[in-house]
């Protein structure tokens, strides 16, 4: 992952003062800057899914991905509510801001 891509993220993710979207619109008008937006919503989406998935009691795991998908981890939900599963691959950089969200290291496993 880019550098530059995985700082706006981790900035757009941080708890005390996240960087606003509005006042800083050129970042966000870049390639990178659509990267990291598109990316962050894709890992908060997860992590609200993780959470939700861990608290009505499904299973929430972890794999290394196929041995085509060099680098990639898996992470897999079931959903009991749903009857469903939700299976999301990210390279090690999205997992380790995934694991900087609030709650979701632990539900994962530092």
């Amino acid at each position: 992952m880019d550098p530059f891509v995985r700082k706006l993220v981790e900035r757009l993710h941080a708890p005390g003062a996240p960087l606003s979207r509005n006042r800083h619109f050129h970042t966000f008008e870049t390639p990178e800057g659509r990267t990291a937006l598109r990316t962050s919503r894709r890992l908060r989406s997860l992590a609200r899914d993780i959470l939700t998935c861990h608290a009505e009691g499904g299973r929430v795991g972890c794999a290394p991905g196929s041995p085509g998908e060099a680098g990639e981890v898996k992470v897999q939900l079931t959903l009991e509510r749903l009857s469903g599963k939700r299976t999301s691959l990210l390279s090690r950089d999205e997992l380790e801001l995934l694991k900087a969200l609030p709650g979701v290291g632990a539900v994962l496993g530092e």
